[in-house]
C-alpha cells in the first residue's frame, strides 16, 4: 500500500506543476487582470477600464463579479488582480478602518488614503467624478402612506420588514452602526442578496432595503431614498485601485477616466447595461460609440463556459480520486486513524462553500484563480470517495478475507488484485457522487474569477434575468446528467462481471 501512496503523491505533484505552469490553460502572459464586484455599476466600470487599458497597448483580462470587498482587496494585494474599481468610503471604513470624518472629502484626506494604501503596495487614481453612497430606500407609495422621509422617522415604525445585503450588515459603515447612530431597533431584519431585495420590495414582501445612490432601479421602480438626516454615510467617491508594481502604462490609462463620470451619467450607463443585458454596451457608449462590442455569440460563450467548467471538474475530481482512494483504504481499517480520516473529511463537507472559497483566497500563493477553485472542489469531493472506499472494503465477507490470506500473497497484491476489485462497485459509486456534486459546486468558482457556468448565473442574478440564469443552469444540469450516464457506462469496464448489477433482476 505504501507503493500506491507514493505513486499517488507523485501524480499529485505532477498535476500541481501542470496547473501552475500551463499558460494556455489559465491565462495569457502577464495581462492586466481587472476585477469587479457583483453589482451592475462595478461590472460597467470594469468594462470601461478594460477598454482604457487596451487603448494604452496593454493586454487586459476582465474578471467580473468577483465576490465582495475583502475578496477583491486580498486578491489585489496578492497579485491575482492588477486593478479594480472601489469607493473611498469603503476604503476608509472597511479596508483601512480609518475614522469617518464626515462631510466632503478634501485633498488632504485623499492624500492620506494614498499614503496608507502605498504601505500595501497599492495606488489609487483620482476620483472618477461621482459619489455612490449607501442609502436606505422604500417604495414611494409606502413611504408616503407612513409619512417616512428621513431615516430617523423609522423609529416610529419598528415593525417594518427590512432586507439587507449580507455585506452591508457586516460593514463598519453598515446596518449595526447606523442603528446605533439613529437609535433604531427594527424587529424584522432579513439577510437577502442585493438584487433580490428589489424584487421583494416591488412585490411588497419587504418594506425597506439598502441601495446604492446611483442605482437605476431607484427610478425604474419608483423608490424613494430616505434622507440621511444625521450624516451617517461617508462619501463614496469612485476610484480605481491598482498595484504599484504594475506596468507604468496602467495608472496612466486609468487616470484618463478621472473626472469623466458624474452621478447622472453613471446612472444612465447603469440603466443601459441593465436594459440591454450587456455591460459591454455601456462601456461602448462611454467611449462615444467608437469602440465595437467584443461580446461573443451564445454558442461561443457556452463553449467557453462549458470548457472551463469541465476543466475545473476534471482536475479536481482526478485529485480527489488519487487522494480519496488511499485515504479510504486507511479508513477501512479499525482504529483511531480511521475515525480521524472520516471525521476530517466530514468536517470539510460541512464548511459552507462560500466560506471555504473566502478562506482559500486569503492564502498568499492562491488568491482568486482556477487553482483555488480546484482545491476547494477537490476538498469537497473527498468525502463520498473516502467513505465509499472504506465501506466497500469493510463489507468484504470474512471468509473471502481468510481465503485471500491463505493464498500466501503479499498484502499489497491481495489489496490490488482481490479486495479493490471486490469493492470496486462501492468505490465507483462514491466517485460518481463526487463528480455530480462537483459539477454543481463548480458554478461557485465564478465568484473568484475562475469562470465556468457560474458566470451567466451570477450575471443573471444581478440583472434579475431568468433567461441569462438558465444559460448557465441548464448546461450545468445537463453536464451532471452526462457525468451520471458516463459513469454508468464505465461500470461495464471497471467493475468485474460477476459484481455488476443485473438490469433485468
Amino acid at each position: 500500500m505504501r507503493a500506491l501512496v507514493l505513486i499517488d503523491i507523485r501524480y499529485l505533484l505532477i498535476l500541481a506543476l501542470l496547473i501552475a505552469s500551463s499558460p494556455t490553460a489559465f491565462a495569457q502572459s502577464h495581462p492586466v487582470i481587472i476585477g469587479s464586484k457583483k453589482f451592475t455599476e462595478s461590472y460597467v466600470l470594469g468594462e470601461i477600464a478594460k477598454r482604457a487599458v487596451e487603448r494604452s497597448g496593454l493586454t487586459a483580462d476582465l474578471r467580473p463579479g468577483i465576490g465582495g470587498t475583502i475578496i477583491l482587496w486580498e486578491a489585489l494585494r496578492g497579485g491575482a488582480v492588477t486593478c479594480y474599481p472601489e469607493y473611498t468610503g469603503t476604503l476608509r471604513e472597511v479596508i483601512l478602518h480609518a475614522q469617518h470624518l464626515g462631510g466632503k472629502e478634501g485633498p488632504a484626506e485623499l492624500q492620506s488614503l494614498r499614503q496608507r494604501l502605498a504601505l500595501y503596495g497599492i495606488g489609487m487614481t483620482e476620483e472618477l467624478g461621482f459619489n455612490n453612497t449607501y442609502a436606505l430606500v422604500m417604495r414611494r407609495a409606502r413611504a408616503q402612506a407612513l409619512a417616512i422621509q428621513n431615516i430617523s422617522d423609522l423609529r416610529d415604525h419598528l415593525d417594518l420588514v427590512v432586507a439587507l445585503d449580507p455585506e452591508f450588515q457586516r460593514r463598519a459603515d453598515g446596518w449595526d452602526p447606523l442603528c446605533a447612530r439613529y437609535g433604531l431597533q427594527m424587529k424584522r431584519v432579513l439577510s437577502l442578496e442585493h438584487v433580490l431585495s428589489y424584487t421583494a420590495l416591488d412585490k411588497g414582501e419587504i418594506d425597506l432595503t439598502d441601495a446604492y445612490s446611483t442605482d437605476p432601479k431607484i427610478v425604474q421602480n419608483d423608490l424613494v431614498i430616505l434622507r440621511d438626516d444625521r450624516d451617517f454615510f461617508p462619501q463614496y467617491q469612485a476610484v480605481f485601485l491598482y498595484r504599484l508594481d504594475a506596468d507604468p502604462r496602467l495608472p496612466q490609462a486609468l487616470s484618463t477616466l478621472a473626472g469623466t463620470l458624474d452621478a447622472n451619467r453613471m446612472s444612465r450607463l447603469n440603466a443601459l447595461a441593465e436594459s440591454t443585458r450587456d455591460y459591454a454596451q455601456a462601456a461602448v457608449q462611454y467611449f462615444g460609440g467608437t469602440s465595437s462590442s467584443d461580446s461573443r455569440s451564445l454558442p461561443a460563450n457556452l463553449a467557453h463556459w462549458v470548457g472551463r467548467h469541465l476543466l475545473l471538474v476534471a482536475l479536481s475530481l482526478l485529485a480527489s480520486i488519487l487522494t480519496g482512494v488511499p485515504l479510504g483504504i486507511w479508513a477501512s481499517r479499525p482504529g483511531w486513524l480511521s475515525e480521524a480520516i472520516l471525521g476530517a473529511t466530514g468536517v470539510i463537507q460541512t464548511v459552507p462553500s462560500l466560506a471555504l472559497l473566502a478562506l482559500l483566497v486569503s492564502v498568499p500563493f492562491l488568491g482568486i484563480s482556477p487553482l483555488t477553485a480546484i482545491i476547494a472542489l477537490f476538498l469537497y469531493g473527498l468525502l463520498p470517495i473516502v467513505r465509499n472506499t472504506a465501506s466497500g472494503l469493510q463489507d468484504i465477507p470474512g471468509p473471502v478475507r481468510e481465503s485471500a490470506e491463505a493464498l500466501g500473497l503479499e498484502p499489497s497484491t491481495i489489496l490490488a488484485k482481490i479486495f479493490l476489485p471486490l469493492a470496486s462497485r462501492a468505490i465507483l459509486a462514491g466517485i460518481k457522487t463526487s463528480a455530480v456534486i462537483n459539477v454543481g459546486t463548480a458554478t461557485l468558482a465564478a465568484l473568484i474569477g475562475a469562470g465556468g457556468l457560474g458566470e451567466p448565473i451570477l450575471s443573471g442574478l444581478n440583472l434579475n434575468d431568468r433567461a441569462i440564469i438558465l444559460e448557465g443552469a441548464i448546461p450545468a444540469a445537463c453536464l451532471a446528467l452526462v457525468v451520471q450516464a458516463s459513469f454508468t457506462f464505465l461500470d461495464r469496464f471497471l467493475i468485474p462481471k460477476g459484481l455488476r448489477l443485473n438490469p433485468g433482476s
